[in-house]
């Protein structure tokens, strides 16, 4: 059986709210590379910043225990 991803916003991985931490989690990718792409996105608009706050706001903070 496939296992179910959900996105999340990290509690272990987190500079403000765990956003990129958790998408980057999801996406399996690296964190700096969501952060930098979310940086990016708020330099050519306010695109960066309304996308970061609606996963801030829609996303629920993971409550898995990481090893």
């Amino acid at each position: 059986m496939a296992e179910y991803k959900q996105l999340t916003r990290s509690l272990t991985d987190r500079k403000i709210a765990g956003v990129c931490g958790g998408l980057a989690r999801y996406l399996n990718i690296d964190p700096t590379v969501v952060r930098i792409l979310f940086l990016i996105a708020l330099f050519f608009g306010t695109f960066g910043f309304w996308a970061y706050l609606i996963v801030w706001l829609a996303a629920p903070e993971d409550n898995r225990v990481e090893k």
